[in-house]
């Protein structure tokens, strides 16, 4: 349809190749509404009849209820495929009306952004609901002591709690990021036409208000060209999915025999075609997966928009199926992740009795040492070498003896007199409890603590949801409104 200077069809081969159908059925409907509200711009500014509206908003309605209508058959793009819709149901006279003072240059992208905007606030919403998973989780799990880990090796002892708190804090900053990138997506280039603007009398900010835009990207060169904002938003995709592969990897670890912590829900497990007894996180392990995926979409995205001149160029076509199948991608996981946590049954019995064996008491210890006096470092090397001891008879702390004691402290020496019998009491009265309840610092797993950062969740979490139920109502209702007003031109 497209085809005013070159002569005859498109090789089939080479329209194969050019053509971008396979993935824009996700941005049908947008093109649909798109071209409604820039048709009622066109006749409200006097460039088309009220008749030619009414024809053209009736197929476009028509298309709305039954998408399979548009057929794409020999189209480059949907954008084509709606016109040439149109122009079949409408006639050349109103339909051949309809892409006035627009280009598809401006209409791709005015598609893509009104479909980035829903899956954000989509996102935001299924973020807003793990993290409200993670801190009902927390709030159930306040009591559950486990080891922390570095190197993958026991550090200190902490609380279940603690580590979903830590996941909620990661991901309200992945939250920060989609919200503040809505703003930026959020901007109607519609009427930028192909890269210079258009001499006919069009109201770009009438198209912007009726499809629910906070504003205009202004700058006709800028609005067709820049693709920075889909970047950023598959780059905060990208840094999501990484968060959401560290929960999935501890949840994975925690869940094995060997430690036992968690114990995934049957419906969220799947199992081995030859092996009974196997309780298989293929879930998690695919959302470890999709986090590269996620890091390949981004990269590929990052070298097709490097260095391309100023004005459309047809490489942009091949962001789209980076960023569409990134932001699908995103949505799932989140999900799955939340019906994870959601249903994550918790061995607090199995974290303690690990917890009491554990030697992640160490620096509790040296810290009470330098309480009573001692050099920080003289501390390090007393606890170190009953460490030592205690492992050589394949023993926790607690198996220490006043001899042992004895022993550590003449070879260490330290700065100011200790006792033995003092040290062992100290050593063998260092329970996991007491080790909790010592920690003071703020963000510590502290119980106090954990209810004080547990409320500051909820607060922050109130607030995301609030704004992201407003962004999302407003989009709804302008929607709402372009159908009304719709309806009142085609029954007018």
């Amino acid at each position: 349809m497209y085809r005013s200077r070159p002569k005859g069809r498109m090789d089939d081969d080479m329209l194969a190749f050019l053509s971008s159908i396979p993935h824009d059925q996700s941005i049908l409907y947008y093109d649909i509404v798109g071209s409604e509200a820039h048709s009622v711009m066109l006749h409200e500014r006097g460039i088309i009849s009220l008749e030619e509206l009414k024809k053209i908003l009736v197929s476009l309605e028509e298309a709305k209820k039954s998408p399979g209508l548009v057929d794409t058959e020999g189209a480059e793009d949907i954008h084509e495929a709606l016109e040439a819709f149109v122009i079949k149901q409408a006639g050349m006279g109103a339909g051949g009306k309809m892409h006035t003072a627009r280009s598809r240059n401006d209409q791709v992208v005015l598609d893509m952004r009104m479909k980035v905007r829903d899956d954000i606030n989509g996102l935001c919403a299924s973020i807003i609901a793990l993290i409200d998973s993670l801190i009902k989780q927390a709030s159930k799990n306040r009591d559950a002591v486990m080891p922390l880990y570095t190197h993958m090796q026991q550090g200190q002892l902490g609380t279940f709690s603690h580590v979903l708190l830590a996941y909620a804090d990661a991901l309200f900053r992945d939250l920060e990021r989609l919200y503040q990138c809505f703003g930026r997506i959020n901007q109607s280039p519609l009427g930028a036409c192909a890269i210079g603007g258009t001499s006919i009398d069009i109201d770009r900010k009438r198209t912007a208000v009726l499809l629910g835009f906070d504003g205009l990207v202004r700058n006709s060169v800028d609005a067709t060209t820049s693709r920075d904002t889909f970047v950023e938003y598959v780059a905060s995709l990208s840094i999501l999915s990484t968060t959401l592969a560290r929960m999935a990897e501890d949840m994975i670890i925690w869940s094995t025999a060997e430690f036992g912590f968690v114990e995934l829900d049957d419906r969220y497990s799947s199992t081995s075609s030859a092996m009974p007894q196997k309780k298989n996180p293929d879930p998690l392990e695919l959302v470890r997966a999709k986090s590269a995926i996620m890091a390949g979409r981004l990269v590929s995205m990052l070298g097709i928009t490097k260095a391309l001149p100023s004005g459309y160029s047809r490489d942009l076509q091949d962001l789209k199926p980076q960023l569409l199948e990134a932001s699908s991608a995103a949505i799932s996981t989140v999900q799955v992740v939340e019906d994870v946590i959601d249903t994550l049954q918790v061995r607090k019995k199995r974290m303690l009795e690990v917890s009491k064996t554990s030697y992640a008491v160490s620096l509790d210890i040296a810290e009470l040492l330098v309480a009573k006096g001692l050099p920080f470092r003289n501390a390090h090397k007393i606890v170190g070498a009953l460490v030592a001891k205690a492992a050589a008879k394949e023993a926790s702390l607690s198996a220490i003896t006043i001899k042992d004691a004895a022993a550590v402290l003449k070879k260490v020496k330290p700065e100011k007199k200790l006792g033995a019998v003092e040290l062992a009491r100290i050593v063998k009265g260092m329970t996991p409890a007491k080790s909790i309840a010592l920690r003071k610092s703020v963000g510590s797993p502290n119980p106090k603590e954990q209810d004080e950062m547990i409320k500051m969740a909820r607060l922050k979490l109130a607030g995301y949801k609030a704004g992201v139920g407003k962004r999302t109502k407003f989009v709804q209702g302008s929607l709402t409104n372009l159908a009304k007003t719709v309806d009142k031109y085609i029954h007018s």
